[in-house]
């Protein structure tokens, strides 16, 4: 059985694998951070390599927050585990060992741990982000309204989870802060 400790440097490991940069290299022979937004994620995928690879992109980025914290109680048994468990896995999405403690945005990852913490509010804030993307045609605005609503829904729903939505949203409006620094200066495409 493994130790908790080697199992949270095992999900950091896991979430650090750069899904579009691997699907991107090895099928399109394309490196995604030298185009587009230069971004890693399911967004800058599908619109550098199409809705094939950016959907892969998306699932995958999921997986790696949703499998450790589905598999996590059975690590260790305590309330809080799971969601220092979801936690790294967001942060090694974010800051990638293999990329040089560089990374995504989060979003899908964090949707992930969500889906594996607290699902009907990870579909709350899936309904607020995506209700944001069809009004607006922004990505990053979504992002932004979901990471913001976390905390609430989840709070409301699940306050043992709430320092769990408070770190992810934190950290989803930090990746996004040169989307909101261009969103506020009506910049952002």
């Amino acid at each position: 059985m493994l130790g908790p400790i080697v199992y949270l440097l095992l999900t950091y490991m896991l979430a650090s694998i750069p899904t579009g940069p691997i699907l991107g290299t090895l099928y399109a022979d394309t490196d995604v951070t030298q185009h587009g937004s230069g971004n890693i994620g399911a967004t800058n995928v599908n619109r550098i390599l199409g809705r094939r690879f950016g959907v892969a992109t998306l699932l995958g980025d999921i997986l790696k927050g949703l499998l450790p914290v589905t598999v996590a109680p059975f690590v260790i048994e305590t309330e809080w585990f799971p969601g220092l468990v979801g936690v790294v896995a967001f942060c090694g999405h974010c800051w990638s060992a293999y990329l040089g403690f560089r990374g995504g945005k989060g979003v899908a990852t964090a949707a992930g741990v969500m889906l594996g913490l607290a699902p009907l509010a990870a579909l709350l804030v899936a309904t607020a982000w995506g209700a944001t993307v069809m009004l607006t045609k922004r990505a990053s605005l979504g992002a932004i309204v979901g990471a913001a609503a976390l905390p609430a829904i989840v709070g409301t729903m699940h306050p043992d989870l709430l320092w769990v939505a408070i770190v992810i949203g934190l950290g989803v409006l930090i990746r996004h802060r040169t989307n909101i620094q261009r969103l506020l200066a009506g910049l952002e495409p």
